[in-house]
């Protein structure tokens, strides 16, 4: 791998796009049905073998695929918030009210359209299998960063899906992105120049989490130099779903606008 050019890499390997027809929705919930309910058994097993819930009306999927064979790698989604109903709450909202540190930032004090959140992040078990990983959807550790043998290493499947999530969450003009992570990956994310920023205690939920902030203005110019074709070429392809699905966009807003909570 040249770690000059990870974009380039990148994009030998893997095909990043936000989700925006039935079909690659539909793969979304697949991947999550696979991970979620079949290998974690962290939710029921589904006749029709697609893991959903009722924030998927109001969330922008983004997949990733195996370049070329098209073999189903991992998806994640920005849940975006219902302007006119801010009692509406986003996952992280009901799940960290009790250790949000609101004198970092307050989400219920933000414009509703300004907010989403990172979520339903999932990696297939075959793109995940390293020791440790078994009991998790993702994962980062030191290794992904330094060299095996002679064969240097790089997360690209996390990282990828998270540059994806914030290539649309800047598209969309939704600044403050929450996710909940573990604390170590969201340290991991630092390192590569991610502007993430812990904004309260940690909870209980399927391990130790933290609710972090991303702002994604802020995105781009923090990144390292090495990173940053990587986050091109995934801001490339993602802007490239939204022009070729024109009626996306405005069936979304139109759903947000209307309030219809899933």
């Amino acid at each position: 791998m040249d770690r000059r050019n990870l974009g380039g890499t990148f994009n030998q390997l893997f095909e990043l796009s936000a989700a925006l027809d039935p079909a690659s929705i539909e793969e979304v919930y697949r991947i999550r049905h696979e991970v979620y309910c079949r290998d974690l058994g962290w939710e029921p097993l589904r006749e029709d073998g697609m893991e959903t819930d009722k924030y998927d009306p109001q969330s922008v999927h983004c997949l990733l695929r195996r370049r070329g064979s098209g073999e189903p790698v991992g998806c994640t989604r920005l849940v975006m918030a219902y302007p006119g109903q801010p009692e509406a709450r986003l996952p992280f909202e009901v799940s960290c009210d009790e250790v949000i540190d609101r004198s970092i930032i307050d989400p219920r004090a933000l414009p509703r359209q300004d907010i989403g959140e990172v979520s339903r992040l999932a990696v297939m078990s075959n793109f995940r299998q390293r020791k440790g990983e078994s009991g998790t959807a993702v994962s980062i550790s030191e290794e992904d960063f330094e060299s095996r043998g002679q064969t240097p290493r790089f997360p690209f499947i996390p990282i990828s899906l998270y540059l994806g999530a914030a290539a649309i969450a800047r598209h969309l003009d939704v600044e403050h992105v929450f996710v909940l992570t573990e604390p170590r990956l969201a340290a991991h994310f630092t390192r590569i120049g991610f502007d993430i920023h812990g904004i309260g205690g940690t909870i209980e939920h399927r391990g130790t989490r933290m609710p972090s902030l991303i702002s994604s203005s802020k995105v781009v110019a923090n990144l390292r130099p090495l990173i940053k074709p990587l986050y091109e070429v995934i801001e490339a392809a993602v802007l490239e779903n939204f022009r070729q699905n024109p009626e996306y966009l405005p069936a979304l807003r139109a759903r947000l606008a209307a309030g219809q909570p899933g």
